[in-house]
């Protein structure tokens, strides 16, 4: 404050100056600009001279009347900048332990999150395993393929009645008649991988697969960005190790077996097999995940009350 008053006498004195200078229209200065070319004067005729200010009051705050007029609304504003600066500088470190978060911090929202983890994890694996019907489903046809073109050839609906076809006849074909009854087992089985496609088909796998797989990237995915969100919510800080880079691993697999998926659909093998692979691996980081944040859900109930 003490220098930006000198810097605005000294501003003073040259306007003064100048103005003796200048025209008689301004000998009507102000007080200020007179006392300028007066102090400006003496200097001159006494060179080697100092001459000092009989009172001084860099803020004007002496209760004479000569000075209360010269009080200008930039030393006002000066004056309240520098309580403002005291102000801010004893406020900061009342300031510096952040917003209080409320029911955030407490115990309902942090267990919120191992709680839908867990969930998730077992959503997870039932997930897997309508992709796995829809799979067998899938490839159950060519199975099926296969296993008729073993069968020998015969005339009828079934091997059971080509069997007793060939005893009917005039002229009994034993080694035809044994052929066929070798192929009852294989009859057997193409009956059976039938019946159980058709048993898959009407549970509708692919579709449940589908919308609980995208269900499972959503709301997986939120918390586990939830869940160091109300980490930071409570302690201020995170906390690196190995549940929290199974948690990072595990959001980069689902969003890698999610964009198999067009790739899948034109009928892809490397991308089924990709696709199957991360989710495989997910599950395996969300098992980690679960050894790895039991420590931590302990420490929480310890840490933190209701609500």
């Amino acid at each position: 404050v003490a220098t930006a008053l000198a810097v605005t006498s000294t501003t003073s004195g040259v306007c003064a100056f100048t103005a003796q200078s200048s025209v008689s229209a301004f000998m009507g200065m102000s007080n200020v600009g007179n006392r300028g070319i007066i102090a400006l004067q003496a200097s001159q005729n006494s060179p080697f001279e100092e001459k000092e200010d009989p009172m001084f009051d860099p803020l004007h705050l002496s209760s004479s009347s000569e000075h209360n007029k010269e009080v200008s609304f930039p030393a006002v504003v000066k004056v309240s900048a520098a309580a403002l600066t005291m102000w801010s500088m004893g406020a900061a470190p009342s300031m510096a332990a952040g917003p209080d978060w409320g029911i955030f911090e407490g115990r309902s929202l942090s267990l919120l999150h191992p709680i839908m983890m867990g969930s998730m994890l077992i959503f997870s694996l039932y997930t897997a395993l309508l992709g796995f019907n829809w799979r067998r489903q899938r490839t159950m046809g060519d199975d099926i393929s296969a296993l008729k073109k073993t069968l020998p050839s015969f005339s009828g609906s079934s091997l059971s009645e080509a069997i007793s076809a060939a005893k009917a006849a005039d002229t009994v074909d034993s080694a035809l008649v044994s052929k066929l009854q070798a192929a009852l087992p294989i009859e057997s089985d193409i009956k059976a991988l039938t019946a159980e496609r058709k048993e898959l088909s009407s549970q509708n796998n692919r579709e449940r697969h589908w919308s609980q797989g995208s269900l499972l990237a959503f709301i997986g995915t939120t918390f586990a960005i939830e869940g160091p969100l109300n980490t930071y919510a409570r302690a201020g800080k995170l906390f690196p190790g190995p549940h929290l880079y199974a948690g990072a691993g595990l959001v980069v697999l689902w969003a890698a077996a999610a964009a198999c998926v067009p790739a899948m659909q034109k009928g892809s093998d490397t991308a089924r097999s990709i696709h199957i692979g991360a989710n495989v691996a997910g599950i395996g980081l969300f098992g980690w995940q679960v050894v790895s944040g039991f420590p931590i859900l302990l420490k929480v109930l310890e840490k933190t009350s209701w609500p």
